[in-house]
Order: structure tokens, then sequence, then C-alpha cells
């Protein structure tokens, strides 16, 4: 299921911009685009938390 980065940050926990920036780090890739929103897999977004929890990095901005 694709969602947007708004729905996304929110089923993890997240800020939006802390989705964005796992994007800008390469943590995490858009699977689409509808319009100008890019699209995340939610597993994708759950395993770039889960890959940056276990980095020590902060999970939250």
């Amino acid at each position: 299921m694709l969602v947007t980065g708004a729905i996304a940050a929110r089923e993890a926990g997240v800020a939006p911009a802390t989705v964005r920036k796992w994007v800008q780090l390469g943590r995490l890739a858009p699977a689409g685009r509808q319009g100008r929103a890019l699209l995340y897999r939610l597993e994708d977004v759950f395993a770039a938390e889960r890959t940056t929890a276990r980095a020590g990095g902060p999970a939250r901005c």
C-alpha cells in the first residue's frame, strides 16, 4: 500500500520532516508519485525507522 509522507510519518510515529530526512540520507526511497506528492510503502518506512533506531541515531526530528 502506498501512502503520502504525512501518513507515513503518522504511522511511524515521527514528524514528516523525519521522513524527508530519511529520503535525503538514502534510508528511504519513494515508491511513486501522486501529483507532486511522493508516495512510500509503509513496510519501507518501518524498515527505515528500525534501521535508524538500531544505528543509534535519532529516530525522530
